[in-house]
């Protein structure tokens, strides 16, 4: 029982492969095959929430319009989510990036190796982003379980 309780309870080093040492990486995304700064690198964690932010703002100015007059009496968040849902499923799949992280300068790519990221891998990150929770459960490289289940990560492209 100790061995399962400590595999989730280890922190983020815990999702390393079996023989590898933390100590052996020299920055986040190394072992990924990642650059260590600039672009090709990992995006940090405050332009992914900036980001999120910029899509989120944006989504519910795109459902305000959808509700119109019954901005406040109607179902808002849940026109916003809906928006943000496609919005992020279209965007992704068609073009790695959101329009958050477009303007940021980031855009998902597939880890293991140079192809798009697709429809299936973008409705499937998209949908562990709207619990939340799986955005903010970080691995040792500090990508989300949302890009651990999907093979992506959030890279930077300036």
């Amino acid at each position: 029982m100790a061995r399962i309780t400590g595999s989730w309870l280890s922190g983020p080093s815990a999702a390393l492969p079996n023989g590898a040492d933390e100590t052996t990486q020299s920055f986040r995304g190394e072992r990924l095959g990642l650059q260590a700064e600039g672009p090709g690198s990992l995006a940090s964690t405050g332009r992914r929430l900036a980001a999120l932010m910029i899509d989120w703002v944006s989504s519910a100015g795109v459902a305000a319009l959808i509700i119109g007059d019954n901005f406040f009496e109607g179902p808002f968040s849940t026109f916003t989510l809906l928006v943000w849902f496609v919005v992020g499923v279209a965007t992704v799949s068609l073009f790695s990036f959101t329009p958050g992280q477009l303007f940021l300068g980031m855009q998902v790519a597939r880890v293991d190796g140079p192809a798009r990221v697709g429809f299936v891998r973008a409705l499937v990150r998209q949908a562990l982003l709207v619990f939340v929770v799986p955005g903010t459960i970080t691995d040792i490289d500090g990508r989300g379980m949302q890009d651990r289940a999907t093979g992506t990560a959030l890279i930077r492209t300036r």
